[in-house]
């Protein structure tokens, strides 16, 4: 199986055929999508004017496409290193025991669904670096109380997410499922309440 790094070669292999080398950009996401497979591909779609369906787009549009994914991957890449280096200095601590944030961050193991949107045409429209950059400075400054990536207040708790952890707080501003260690304890019950009256509302 092709490694991240094999599939952008051919991505930028002009000797392939474009219908390869758009192959080989899907492919990249099934080792790195940080919004989800389908919201990063949209979303590399929206913001490099690729037709989502054509087998044979601009290949400087396609290239465009996977240095954005690149930087974004060696954003997150950078942070699981010192992720994995706090992780070593706890445990020489004597803190074997995996804390609650440390179960978000085996869930996204390798980026994927680092901020997943659980509707894929909903997403962030900033550059996934920048995304994740705000999202990492959120989980390292300690819980907050609106969004980590876009700032919004409107946070509600969703019942029926269509993958694991299956609920959760989805910002009504960006689309990200919020990982529940950027929020406090207030936030995560305003969420709760938000959802209490929309049933409320259509009820």
């Amino acid at each position: 199986m092709a490694g991240f790094r094999s599939l952008a070669r051919q991505v930028r292999d002009p000797r392939c055929d474009l219908a390869l080398r758009r192959y080989s950009l899907r492919k990249c996401l099934e080792r790195f999508a940080p919004y989800g497979h389908r919201a990063t591909w949209d979303h590399l779609c929206e913001r490099h004017d690729i037709e989502p369906e054509d087998r044979a787009p601009d290949p400087v549009r396609l290239t465009a496409a996977l240095d954005e994914l690149e930087e974004a991957r060696a954003v997150w890449l950078a942070y699981e290193v010192q992720f994995a280096k706090r992780r070593k200095r706890e445990k020489h601590d004597g803190l074997r025991r995996p804390r609650t944030f440390d179960d978000w961050h085996r869930r996204t193991w390798g980026g994927n669904g680092v901020a997943r949107c659980d509707d894929p045409a909903v997403h962030p429209s900033e550059p996934l670096a920048e995304v994740l950059r705000r999202l990492i400075a959120g989980l390292e400054s300690g819980p907050g109380k609106v969004c980590p990536v876009c700032a919004e207040k409107g946070i509600v708790w969703r019942p029926d997410l269509s993958q694991a952890p299956w609920s959760g707080p989805v910002c009504k501003g960006c689309g990200i499922v919020v990982p529940r260690p950027v929020l406090t304890s207030e936030a995560m019950e305003r969420a709760k309440l938000v959802r209490q009256r929309e049933l409320a509302s259509v009820a």
